[in-house]
């Protein structure tokens, strides 16, 4: 049986804000751009969280929230820092340890023999070593699995320890909100719930061929969640699927046209990213807008050279959705992932 571990730090940039000034740590804290930018939040404390602030928000929209809310730009070099402290006693504990973003990572520790190989243990030492040594504090879960770790370690934050044990799993799924699940959004727990299904107890009732009737592949995934099965394992070395760059406009782009003429400088942004990656081989472009209804939208097309013309292409089509201004555009690419990469060199 695995014992996996997912260590993420409670609003982490924010945290270390609050470390470096103290004075910060009782009051409504933002880390986010301009509001005369188009800004948006990227965390925020938890005396923010109390007034509805939330990441991803409208910097605008937090401010009518909680006109005193203390806003700051992010400072990265210190949380790349304060992220590479973290990594650090991570690697201390096991070398399998998979980083997700700068403020979480998967650690499996099941061959761990230290604190006698308890994961409990391991997961306390893992908060007190990050306290102590980085002053940041973590949230922990711990269970058999990927997706119970990270369900867990949300279960008490914030600075919070949640420990599914084998013995729990069965349990602890049977009250499990669907909407906790990895993958079910809005538009898929509306579905669920129009099938009377709201409890992770309710999706065991149904069998796998009349999920997949459903909701296709993804079916039986969710037959699979429903029943704690979760066999990813932690990859010391992620590999990268797509590379994109976007812009959030500081005016809202009217049509079309205007839209077309942001892609240029889009696209040679996209270049210079791809050479830094060494120019991994491409499957596939896509381009996403965000209209100034904060819809989203993605439209997707297989090959085609990395040019304005080509991307201008997926551009109409995807600008024809809701034919509305356009807050945000984003050009990418979808790489050829490594198993295909490998089949392309075997021997004959």
């Amino acid at each position: 049986m695995r014992k996996i571990l997912h260590a993420d730090c409670d609003c982490f940039y924010a945290a270390v804000e609050m470390r470096d000034n103290p004075a910060l740590r009782e009051i409504p804290l933002a880390i986010g751009g301009s509001p005369e930018g188009r800004g948006v939040i990227a965390t925020c404390n938890y005396p923010a969280r109390a007034y509805g602030i939330h990441s991803a928000m409208p910097t605008a929209r937090a401010l009518r929230l909680c006109p005193h809310l203390t806003l700051m730009p992010g400072d990265f070099d210190r949380y790349r820092d304060a992220s590479k402290q973290l990594l650090g006693i991570f690697h201390e504990l096991t070398p399998l340890v998979e980083p997700l973003s700068l403020d979480e990572a998967f650690l499996d520790v099941t061959d761990v023999t230290r604190f006698s190989g308890s994961a409990t243990w391991m997961a306390r030492w893992l908060k007190e070593e990050c306290q102590r040594r980085v002053g940041i504090t973590v949230s922990v879960g711990a269970a058999p699995s990927k997706f119970l770790a990270k369900i867990a370690s949300d279960w008490e934050k914030p600075n919070g320890l949640t420990v599914i044990s084998p013995a729990k799993v069965d349990s602890f799924l049977q009250a499990l909100p669907v909407t906790k699940l990895h993958g079910v959004g809005p538009a898929t727990a509306r579905r669920l719930h129009a099938l009377e299904i709201a409890t992770c107890d309710d999706l065991q009732r149904l069998p796998q061929e009349r999920l997949i009737e459903e909701f296709g592949k993804f079916g039986r995934r969710l037959f699979e969640l429903a029943r704690g099965i979760d066999e990813r394992p932690v990859r010391v070395e992620r590999e990268r699927k797509s590379v994109s760059v976007e812009t959030t406009f500081a005016t809202d782009l009217p049509a079309l046209p205007h839209c077309r003429q942001e892609l240029a400088p889009l696209c040679e942004r996209l270049q210079a990213r791809l050479a830094r990656h060494g120019h991994p081989p491409v499957a596939g472009l896509f381009v996403k807008v965000r209209f100034n209804d904060f819809s989203l939208t993605t439209m997707e097309g297989r090959g085609g050279a990395l040019t304005s013309e080509t991307f201008s292409t997926l551009l109409e089509q995807a600008w024809a959705r809701r034919e509305r201004p356009v807050r945000l555009l984003g050009v990418g690419v979808r790489l050829v992932s490594e198993e295909a990469r490998r089949q392309l060199v075997l021997p004959l």
